[in-house]
């Protein structure tokens, strides 16, 4: 499989993952080209930046926000996915 194709699998599989918290808006950005060398990288593993906003983060700080996007893909991480970036931001 290509680089490209294992790419978009994952970023698919983020956004099947993250569905769950209905997002407003959901933006998952592979930012593995970056980290070309990173051990993570090395692996195989992959890199992502997920921008999400969602009806489910009102009332939430920051922290409780990113602990409800890791709740759904802590599995994936370290491998296939060794780094994710996340912004929330409420709807």
């Amino acid at each position: 499989m290509s680089t490209d194709a294992i790419a978009i699998e994952r970023a698919a599989l983020l956004q099947e993952r993250l569905a769950a918290l209905e997002p407003s808006n959901l933006q998952v950005i592979d930012e593995s080209h970056m980290h070309a060398g990173h051990a993570g990288a090395r692996d195989g593993a992959s890199h992502f930046r997920v921008i999400i906003s969602s009806p489910q983060f009102a009332g939430l700080n920051p922290l409780a926000r990113h602990r409800l996007v890791y709740d759904r893909v802590h599995d994936l991480i370290p491998h296939p996915i060794h780094a994710l970036a996340i912004e929330t931001g409420k709807p």
